[in-house]
């Protein structure tokens, strides 16, 4: 196996020319989207050409080339009970990059060739951040806000890596990056579980500025946002379950702020 096809590659291993490699967007379409046709159109026409392929899980397209050079492939609807994202879109993607993102308008094409650049540079996985100079969120409330804090703290001690967006799903790696997940719709969004696994096996991880912006209002049958607090607790126990060997060594030796001046 080459250095390039391993999905641990450096940015000192050889790589072919940016550009050369075929790229696959997957959009996902949440239940209760019925009638998503204007802003998956749009989506679709804010595609940079560097996008081949688009697996679309729910909502509708039409078969076949969209634009020239662009191929659409629906999936078919998937059940908000059984995980928030299906993980059958990135086993059917065929490009050498993958790039995940939602089709709610909260997410932007045009943000996609800043997330292969760094692709392209030897990271091996990107991921965008709201909270980095540069990204924004339109919508995120407190209590979730809180929560997400809290899990960070857990990520960088467990990880020791000190990333700033832990479940925001608009991510981007390359394909042999699929080989390593072990999927599973067990109710967890997508882009925690992707970034949970990519510190497991100790992949370059990059993050990028990302806007959210604000999700179509009307027409939406399931929750705007995950459950925080059963979300918040699969993460957790994803983060514990897949964390490194000298984590829960490191978690202990390393006080959390605050912590110091506690009574014993």
């Amino acid at each position: 196996m080459s250095g390039d096809s391993h999905p641990l590659r450096r940015s000192t291993d050889r790589s072919p020319a940016p550009g050369t490699r075929t790229v696959t967007l997957v959009l996902t379409v949440r239940p209760g989207e019925a009638c998503p046709g204007p802003v998956l159109d749009g989506l679709l026409d804010q595609v940079p050409p560097s996008v081949r392929e688009v697996v679309l899980i729910g909502g509708r397209a039409a078969e076949g080339a969209v634009r020239e050079g662009m191929e659409v492939r629906r999936l078919g609807d998937w059940d908000f009970t059984r995980g928030d994202i299906p993980h059958a879109a990135l086993l059917a993607a065929t490009g050498d990059l993958i790039v995940l993102m939602n089709a709610d308008g909260s997410m932007s094409p045009h943000e996609i060739p800043h997330y292969l650049h760094y692709l392209e540079s030897g990271y091996d996985f990107v991921k965008g951040s709201r909270f980095i100079a540069g990204g924004d969120c339109a919508d995120y409330p407190l209590p979730r806000r809180l929560g997400h804090r809290a899990l960070l703290r857990v990520a960088r001690r467990l990880y020791g890596q000190h990333l700033t967006d832990l479940w925001y799903g608009f991510c981007a790696f390359r394909r042999p990056f699929v080989d390593l997940l072990d999927l599973r719709e067990d109710g967890v969004e997508l882009g925690a579980e992707l970034v949970t696994h990519a510190l497991h096996y100790g992949l370059r991880v990059a993050e990028v500025p990302s806007r959210e912006r604000p999700r179509r209002p009307a027409g939406r049958a399931g929750p705007p946002h995950p459950r925080t607090v059963r979300d918040g607790a699969r993460i957790l126990g994803t983060l514990l379950e897949e964390r490194p060997h000298n984590a829960l060594s490191r978690l202990t030796r390393v006080p959390f702020r605050g912590s110091h001046g506690a009574s014993g």
